[in-house]
């Protein structure tokens, strides 16, 4: 059977989703690996653009098309099944988005996979192969051991070529946050790999620089720690040479032996979701590991410099306590911190997480035109009504902060520092090319914040001045 595996990509917020690395989407490499011998599989990954898109479907090549979607891309995903459906060309739909709201997905599709269908996914394929594809599969939380996570690594897209390559060594996430959706669609529990599985496919990447796309790679508590030193002697025992980062929580940096062992294995930065600085905001997401660690977070960043590892920090704007000023403070405190690269995002429930279900049932979201509103809920543009001020005013707030970083050179001084702290040449370029991308994402940007909101940020206000020297500090 011929199949095409297509991952769509919103149209609202396209340069924040396709400037900067092209990084693999790991969930249809998987299910290519997974169909096993018999299926031509291709992968058409939007992240290159929209144009092969249609016309590829439109060849009549394709015996199947698997879309899979985040909230963002759900719209989109629905023109394509539109079109796979006018080629009479069965399509199922998976992912995040379709698992958390099955009956909406199910009136653009006609089959949609719920949760984790690794299992699932070769029945799936002997269905379509008779034409007996079901309307619904539901999938479960699997042992993932030597069989289920292996992506087929030489498989690139039709459209384009990823810039690295991607692994995973587990799913799961204890830590339940309120607007994240990762628990509800791959558990609690970390489930990892049989450390010879992910040996293997390490060596067998096709990139020298690898994401490890673990929610949480080191886990929080005793346990996961052990095991995750454990696999990653192995790395370094037995894996070949590759440069990588990861997502991590902050209380790895209290495990020195981790790091150590982590930088050793080639890691050179982890995303952290510190989120907030304030805790009753912390509280209200649902982040207690973050809570009793807020006023330890310096300390714990110099752990990952320490072992010689830079700090990729996460921070939602939006929560109840934050105001107007809130994203011009956390990006100065944050550099005060010691963060190398500063990501700033507008909160966003999506469907499938409790924040969801709560902000509906209080009335305060208001991008509720679906399908077509999916497509706004991409990180970039506010969705729901804030406690403290507007939608429109927390929008204009991160776009004075995007403005000031396209404007000013601040780059360099960056990687510099970087240096200084981790004492690693290559973590620092690391952390370079990740601010080269955010600039070139804010360059990108910024002509279309001045359409939308009308005016120029005043460079005297004080909000301004304070985003300032946030960049000019090393």
């Amino acid at each position: 059977m011929r199949i095409a595996l297509i991952n769509p990509i919103t149209r609202r917020a396209e340069g924040y989703h396709t400037i900067g690395s092209r990084i693999p989407q790991l969930g249809l490499q998987v299910l290519a690996e997974l169909a096993g011998p018999g299926h031509d599989v291709e992968i058409i990954d939007e992240v290159f653009g929209r144009d092969a898109t249609e016309a590829r479907i439109e060849s009549g090549k394709y015996d199947l098309v698997g879309l899979t979607g985040y909230t963002s891309g759900a719209t989109r995903a629905y023109e394509i099944a539109a079109t796979c459906r006018r080629k009479k060309i069965p399509v199922i739909m998976g992912g995040p988005h379709a698992s958390a709201i099955p009956d909406e997905a199910a009136g653009y599709v006609d089959s949609v996979a719920v949760g984790e269908c690794d299992v699932l996914w070769p029945q799936i394929l002997a269905d379509a192969t008779n034409g007996g594809l079901k309307l619904r599969y539901q999938g479960s939380l699997s042992e993932l051991g030597t069989v289920y996570g292996r992506a087929r690594q030489h498989l690139q897209p039709v459209n384009g070529t990823y810039d690295v390559s991607s692994i995973q060594t587990s799913r799961g996430c204890p830590v339940g946050c309120e607007y994240c959706s990762v628990t509800e669609f791959n558990g609690a529990r970390i489930r990892r790999r049989s450390i010879d599985a992910i040996i293997e496919e390490w060596n067998a990447t096709t990139k020298r620089f690898v994401f490890v796309v673990d929610d949480n790679f080191f886990g929080v508590g005793e346990r996961h720690a052990i095991e995750a030193k454990q696999l990653l002697r192995e790395i370094i025992k037995r894996g070949k040479k590759r440069l990588w980062f990861s997502q991590t929580t902050i209380n790895m940096g209290d495990d020195p032996e981790g790091l150590r062992l982590a930088y050793r294995a080639g890691c050179r930065g982890m995303l952290i979701g510190f989120e907030t600085l304030n805790p009753e905001s912390l509280r209200d997401y649902h982040k207690g590991i973050n809570r009793k660690n807020v006023t330890r977070y310096r300390e714990l960043i110099k752990g990952f410099h320490r072992a010689g590892i830079s700090v990729f920090g996460a921070f939602i704007i939006g929560a109840d306590q934050d105001n107007i000023d809130t994203v011009a403070e956390t990006s100065l405190e944050a550099v005060r911190l010691g963060v190398d690269t500063i990501q700033i995002t507008n909160l966003t429930p999506l469907p499938g997480t409790k924040m969801y279900d709560r902000y509906m049932k209080e009335g305060r979201i208001f991008a509720t035109n679906y399908p077509a509103d999916w497509e706004r809920y991409s990180f970039v543009e506010t969705v729901y009504q804030p406690r403290n001020l507007s939608a429109e005013a927390l929008d204009e707030a991160i776009y004075e902060l995007r403005h000031t970083a396209a404007a000013m050179p601040w780059v360099w001084r960056r990687t510099l520092a970087t240096f200084l702290r981790t004492r690693s040449i290559t973590s620092a370029l690391f952390i370079h090319g990740m601010n080269q991308g955010w600039k070139r994402l804010a360059k990108f940007q910024t002509p279309r914040d001045e359409e939308r909101f009308g005016f120029v940020p005043n460079p005297d206000s004080s909000r301004i001045a304070m985003i300032r020297r946030a960049f000019a500090m090393a």
